[in-house]
């Protein structure tokens, strides 16, 4: 996986996660998929913040050295990357999607369990990978369904503006649909 979950989608992806575990057949839920969905959202959604403090700040050292940057005629963006991963890497934070879509897999599983949301009578591996799977599979989706809702927006006779909250509310509730069609809501 390469690609960067972003911040408006983790309810979905958090919704995928429970109900992909729910069809499964392997896992029992103890009080219904809300909890799992919570847990999910709120473990994601620290990450996200966590990785956008590290932009932040690495934001911060390229304005504070401008200058310098300028002078040496030095590419800003491959800079900010490397700022970035040294400040990750003094954290302890994984960039790799790969490793922290799975380790956030098992924060997922470790949780919910923990809690008492969930049972199972397979490998804990087994269900951290379907976990990981059905991130992976949301970030295959997200672009196309992007792209279908905005054909069916441009479509209409009596269009909203993009960015305003009519546009924002129609684009929402648009996508919801096109998640329900794929069983992803």
């Amino acid at each position: 996986m390469k690609k960067k979950l972003k911040l408006p989608h983790v309810p979905y992806v958090a919704r995928k996660i429970a109900i992909d575990l729910l069809n499964s057949g392997y896992i029992k839920f103890s009080a219904g998929i809300e909890g799992v969905v919570k847990i999910a959202d709120e473990i994601m959604r620290e990450d996200l913040l966590k990785e956008r403090a590290f932009d932040e700040k690495a934001n911060e050292i390229l304005d504070s050295n401008e200058g310098d940057i300028e002078v040496m005629q030095i590419d800003k963006r491959n800079m900010f990357w490397l700022i970035k991963r040294k400040l990750a890497d003094e954290a302890g934070f994984m960039l790799d999607y790969e490793d922290r879509y799975s380790t956030i897999s098992h924060q997922i599983l470790e949780s919910a369990w923990k809690q008492n949301l969930i049972d199972y009578q397979i490998s804990e591996n087994r269900v951290k990978n379907m976990i990981y799977t059905s991130i992976g599979e949301y970030l295959k989706q997200y672009e196309l369904l992007e792209d279908i809702v905005i054909d069916k927006i441009d479509a209409m006779s009596k269009r909203p503006i993009a960015g305003t909250d009519e546009y924002d509310l129609l684009f929402e509730k648009l996508y919801e649909e096109e998640l329900k069609k794929r069983g992803m809501f």
